[in-house]
């Protein structure tokens, strides 16, 4: 079953169209609201480049699982 979400409101319009593949290989800039000042920032505390490099990132996995737990 092929699933398909809209997430332009998240990525820089640059992004916008990318296939999911693509946009977790780009640099974390390319979420909307990520400047290249605070993608380097997230690479040199978390050594993190990429999108799906933040996404599997297991300090942000740890600080989610617990906000879920919160609720």
């Amino acid at each position: 079953m092929a699933v398909s979400a809209d997430l332009s409101k998240y990525l820089d319009k640059d992004y916008e169209s990318s296939d999911l593949k693509d946009v977790l290989a780009a640099p974390v800039s390319a979420l909307a609201g990520v400047t290249e000042d605070d993608a380097e920032a997230l690479r040199k505390a978390f050594k993190i480049k990429t999108v799906g490099e933040l996404g599997k990132n297991k300090f942000f996995l740890a600080a989610q699982a617990m906000l879920a737990l919160s609720k």
